[in-house]
């Protein structure tokens, strides 16, 4: 499904922390939100799954308004992986992953055998299916981000939100989390910090700076010392093998081509 930002500008506190922020996503698409802290990346993915509501522009699902979907439709379409999730709940594994079919179940309707088969191959996709019976209360950082990526999956939605989806993962654990994104047949928006999974993994990346879009495009593209002296004030150096193939901001990582940039402003 395509997502659309057009013009989207936030205001907390009564002071604007995005403005007339514009791009586009299709559909299939894995965008990178990147950007120093306070840019604006979470505040903008908020207004995606109506945490928050533009003070002006308008978010769009396909060439619909989220702003007039209900409730159950927006659950339908958009599932939400967030950066600190409050996970103190009584709860297992499987039944916090079960929570994500609650758009597709009648009020107080039990769960479907094909609920259950959701949720079993959501677990197990992401590699938490040995802690079914596990109490959420009980696992690490990283396994709770997986349970609720899982929990996002069972979801089954076209469009998956991920607010810094590696936090609290190794290395090991951030590229097969990442592996999985980049193999999901939906469009996913993720905000990241890590610039070389940007590299790595999306198809397009959009850069923050103080609420406002400062560079949209495929990242070996956009992501140039230049640019990130400018959005980070670091020093940066690109580094490529004899093909060209990114490899890495300053130390090497896992060999990729860049893809075809299916973002646009």
């Amino acid at each position: 499904m395509r997502v659309r930002f057009d013009g989207v500008t936030v205001a907390l506190g009564g002071r604007d922390v995005v403005h007339e922020a514009s791009l586009t996503a299709e559909s299939g698409a894995v965008v990178g939100l990147l950007g120093p802290n306070g840019s604006g990346k979470s505040t903008l993915l908020r207004t995606l799954y109506r945490a928050v509501r533009p003070r002006t522009g308008s978010v769009h699902l396909g060439d619909v308004d989220i702003a007039g979907m209900t409730g159950r439709e927006a659950a339908r379409a958009v599932a939400v992986m967030l950066q600190d999730p409050h996970t103190d709940f009584d709860l297992t594994v499987h039944e916090l992953v079960l929570l994500g079919r609650s758009p597709h179940r009648r009020a107080l309707g039990r769960e479907s055998s094909h609920d259950l088969e959701v949720v079993d191959q959501a677990m197990q996709s992401v590699g938490v299916d040995d802690l079914a019976d596990r109490m959420i209360g009980t696992l690490s950082g990283g396994q709770r981000q997986r349970v609720m990526l899982a929990r996002a999956l069972a979801q089954q939605t076209p469009v998956i939100v991920l607010d810094e989806p590696s936090n609290h993962l190794d290395i090991r654990h951030q590229i097969d989390l990442m592996t999985i994104i980049r193999g999901l047949d939906r469009t996913v928006i993720a905000a990241l910090h890590d610039l070389n999974l940007a590299l790595q993994y999306c198809d397009g990346v959009v850069v923050l700076v103080d609420g406002r879009v400062l560079a949209a495009g495929p990242p070996a593209e956009v992501l140039t010392p230049e640019l990130i002296r400018t959005a980070f004030d670091v020093d940066a150096r690109l580094l490529t093998d004899t093909d060209d193939r990114v490899l890495s901001f300053r130390a090497p990582s896992a060999l990729t081509t860049p893809r075809e940039s299916r973002l646009h402003t």
